[in-house]
């Protein structure tokens, strides 16, 4: 939303009339600590969440450090299912 000059001092002869001459500082005024107090909490929060981030950053391991290597070469034992072998429900052989 633009607003031009013309539109601007249009707004601001409302408010004038609205409000009146001696109520205008105590609006600037209200809405200046309204601004401030929004920025603050903005601030704040953006704040949190960094450190939120970096916390997490820290904690975070690499993969490689928690995964046994297998040398290669070396056969890993696989077994094949059966597949002549029923499944029934609540048999052993269905759980994984």
């Amino acid at each position: 939303m633009n607003l031009a000059g013309p539109d601007l001092i249009v707004i601001l002869l409302i408010i004038l009339v609205l409000f009146g001459a001696k109520k205008l500082p105590e609006l600037a005024k209200g809405m200046g600590q309204a601004v401030r107090e929004f920025q603050k909490a903005k601030d704040e929060f953006s704040d949190e969440l960094n450190k939120a981030g970096k916390t997490e950053e820290k904690t975070v391991r690499p993969a490689q450090a928690n995964v046994p290597r297998i040398e290669p070469g070396t056969s890993a034992a696989t077994t094949h299912p059966d597949p002549n072998q029923t499944v029934a429900p609540g048999n052993r052989a269905d759980q994984v």
